[in-house]
């Protein structure tokens, strides 16, 4: 049996039920056939998963979030640097580099973000 609960959030959580004892099925993985199940840990009972997936969790940033994340990357000592470079906006010449896929592009685009802590300028080569 499927149980949809509705909860505050809009979050929408499904719930397997067991038949038989009313108790909530769990995942388990059948090792020797190489398939997920649902199990009863009163009575026993199991059934086939009908998807692999057992939880996902989807992060909705919002856009605040998502500027900081760019702008604390200068501090990122991970990152490489080049002194190659100069920013457009302060003149400073040291910037960290990544790659990433650019929005509404396909491939990679190699950004670059001032090392300059009141500036955090970003550009793309």
């Amino acid at each position: 049996m499927l149980y949809k609960f509705q909860i505050p959030k809009s979050l929408l959580v499904l719930c397997l039920i067991c038949g038989f004892s009313n108790n909530i099925l769990y995942p388990k993985e059948d090792k020797e056939q190489k398939i997920l199940l649902f199990a009863c840990r009163n009575c026993d009972h199991q059934e086939v998963a009908d998807n692999n997936c057992v939880y996902r969790n989807e992060i909705h940033h919002a856009v605040g979030e998502r500027t900081q994340v760019l702008q604390d990357v200068a501090a990122d000592p991970t990152l490489p640097r080049t002194k190659s470079v100069r920013c457009a906006r302060c003149n400073h010449g040291e910037a960290v580099f990544f790659q990433a896929t650019a929005r509404g592009e396909e491939g990679m685009t190699l950004f670059f973000v001032c090392c300059n802590p009141s500036c955090g300028h970003r550009w793309r080569d």
